[in-house]
């Protein structure tokens, strides 16, 4: 488990249960035992088993997980994807969060599967891709959650290859000087990117030797003729209100990568439940 993830189930569990149970603490006594199991209530992608089980163990270490399923299985309605037998108190205690991770990351999936099997309906090859519009703190699980449905991730960070936006065009005072700017200290191994709101912009991202150009916001019409001036010179990455609706479109203009914004940032929660059945105690 990454060093941020355990972390992040800390600072959820002290969130929730910072000074205990109280309900399940006087109602149950220590030895109290029972069984849980997490349910998935509709169809779905599942993710985050791992994180759940580490949400029970960091409330109890003796609590015994079994995953029943792998992240990335696509299940039905009424499947059981994880139990946990162990003290009452526990299992009780360590519910909410561990649906909260698995409900977020299972959501995340489910909507990434769905972009990803309408690109492969198309055999068009189109990459789909994540953005940085992620839950603060949450980026490594949530682009986890998107490979788990079949979509791929951008960059993870500021410093994994250089993106040239509208402010920094604005701020350095031209596309040409951004990109030498840019080019001149970055690594080897760091693509140049330009992201490019019109088709003058595009001349001169190419111009300036930009290795990937992202059409920002454009109208089909403008993006077919982006990717004709293009040429094949660079790779081109569309992004801007990408739904599933666009995607057949987009997908078929001739661009190599799509990036939605919308597989972290409006992914529903999705529907799983636990239930608990009591067992002698001792």
């Amino acid at each position: 488990m990454h060093l941020a993830t355990e972390a992040l189930i800390a600072l959820a569990l002290q969130e929730d249960a910072a000074y205990g149970d109280l309900t399940s603490e006087a109602i149950f006594e220590p030895g109290h035992r029972s069984r849980a199991t997490i349910e998935a209530r509709e169809a779905m992608v599942v993710c985050g088993l791992d994180v759940a089980r580490e949400v029970f163990l960091a409330v109890d270490p003796k609590v015994e997980i079994a995953l029943e399923i792998h992240d990335g299985q696509q299940v039905k309605k009424g499947t059981t994807v994880l139990t946990a037998t162990g003290a009452t108190i526990a299992l009780l205690t360590a519910e909410r969060t561990a649906l909260n991770f698995l409900q977020r990351l299972s959501g995340v999936a489910t909507l990434a599967r769905q972009y990803a099997d309408a690109v492969a309906a198309l055999g068009s090859g189109v990459r789909v891709v994540d953005t940085r519009k992620t839950t603060p703190g949450w980026r490594a699980l949530e682009k986890y959650a998107v490979r788990c449905g079949g979509c791929h991730n951008h960059r993870l960070s500021l410093g994994e290859h250089v993106l040239i936006k509208d402010n920094h065009i604005a701020a350095a005072g031209s596309i040409r000087e951004a990109v030498a700017r840019a080019r001149a200290l970055a690594p080897h191994t760091a693509r140049i990117e330009v992201e490019a709101d019109t088709l003058a912009q595009v001349r001169q991202a190419l111009e300036a030797g930009a290795e990937v150009i992202m059409l920002d916001n454009m109208s089909p019409a403008q993006i077919r003729k982006a990717v004709e001036t293009i040429g094949g010179r660079a790779l081109v990455e569309v992004s801007g209100g990408v739904t599933l609706d666009k995607l057949p479109e987009l997908a078929q203009s001739g661009v190599d990568v799509i990036s939605v914004g919308a597989l972290t940032h409006s992914a529903r929660a999705v529907d799983l439940s636990m239930v608990l059945q009591t067992m002698d105690h001792s």
